[in-house]
């Protein structure tokens, strides 16, 4: 890849092998990059171990989506959802093979999710629908409609097994055993999300994260932890652009969007810090919590180098396309 392409790279997707000591990260030019973090944590670690040991085309537009089952790769792009071995990438097989699991006529394909307590794969992009699909016939056993534009992020409750969606169209919708939703609140608009509302940036939702009866989103409105039982905001964090990805870790909320920084939040509502990071904006935050050994966190966005925390506090080294 020539310096003009890497100068134009963006990063949208990471996911972490099923052992934990591999990084997949997927760029807007349909490639996937496969990291050994093993080599990239060792203390012989050199320049080359921070460069991937696999690289291939996984699809002709940009890699939406990254998600890892216990045994495969799911890489989502604009139609298509690609199922790769964990084995062989991780053999690094020189003509790799994808199970194209499904075709589907959905332009971009922004967010996968698994529900684990049925093996069912929750995919939500342009066509303003939800798919679930049973992961063992990959048969779409149902669709969730009610979104009116497309859908950017899913997150998944466990407790009570339900879907959480946001969409370019400022709701955010829940959704329990039927193909109704079980309630929809629009997170800018009425008394109860006027604090949140940032007019100039618009009401997309593009980030969604659940932690029992809380959940976290944000994007053209101001990031917000909501309290789902009663459905109302109870922090709005004071982050200037739009965030792109939020997660919930111990006593913390960390998010990325626009700005070259990891945001680290309280649940009050504090910005405690903001971490620098190589990307002048994020897309993608991801952290890796399977063993102590390659406890990371990454993060990828418009840069050609993903940058890695051994401690969240500060940026360790960065990994590159």
């Amino acid at each position: 890849m020539g310096p003009v392409e890497l100068l134009h790279m963006s990063v949208f997707s990471q996911s972490f092998s099923p052992c934990g000591r591999f990084l997949a990260a997927g760029n807007n030019y349909g490639e996937i990059a496969l990291f050994s973090l093993s080599a990239a944590l060792s203390p012989d670690a050199s320049e080359g171990s921070q460069k991937p040991i696999l690289n291939f085309t996984a699809h002709d537009g940009p890699v939406f989506s990254l998600l890892s089952t216990d045994t495969h790769l799911l890489s989502a792009g604009n139609g298509e959802i690609s199922a790769w071995s964990w084995a062989e990438l991780i053999k690094k097989v020189s003509q790799l093979f994808s199970k194209c699991m499904t075709s589907l006529e959905i332009p971009e394909i922004n967010a996968m999710i698994i529900n684990p307590k049925d093996n069912s794969l929750i995919v939500g992009g342009g066509d303003n629908n939800i798919h679930i699909m049973d992961m063992e016939t990959g048969i779409f056993k149902s669709v969730l409609k009610g979104h009116t534009d497309y859908i950017h992020c899913l997150c998944f409750k466990e407790r009570e097994e339900e879907i959480l969606s946001g969409g370019e169209d400022g709701a955010v919708r829940i959704w329990g055993h039927t193909e109704i939703p079980l309630s929809r609140f629009q997170t800018c608009s009425g008394m109860v999300g006027q604090e949140c509302a940032r007019p100039q940036f618009g009401k997309w939702i593009s980030c969604l994260a659940t932690d029992s009866d809380w959940m976290l989103c944000g994007g053209g409105p101001s990031l917000s932890l909501w309290h789902l039982r009663s459905m109302s905001p109870t922090s709005v964090f004071p982050l200037p652009g739009c965030q792109r990805e939020a997660v919930f870790h111990q006593d913390l909320i960390m998010s990325v969007g626009e700005g070259p920084y990891v945001s680290h939040c309280l649940h009050g509502g504090t910005v405690k810090a903001q971490i620098p990071c190589t990307p002048s904006s994020l897309n993608t935050l991801a952290l890796n919590l399977k063993n102590t050994e390659h406890r990371v966190m990454t993060v990828g966005g418009s840069s050609h180098q993903i940058d890695v925390f051994t401690n969240f506090s500060y940026r360790a080294f960065s990994l590159s396309f």
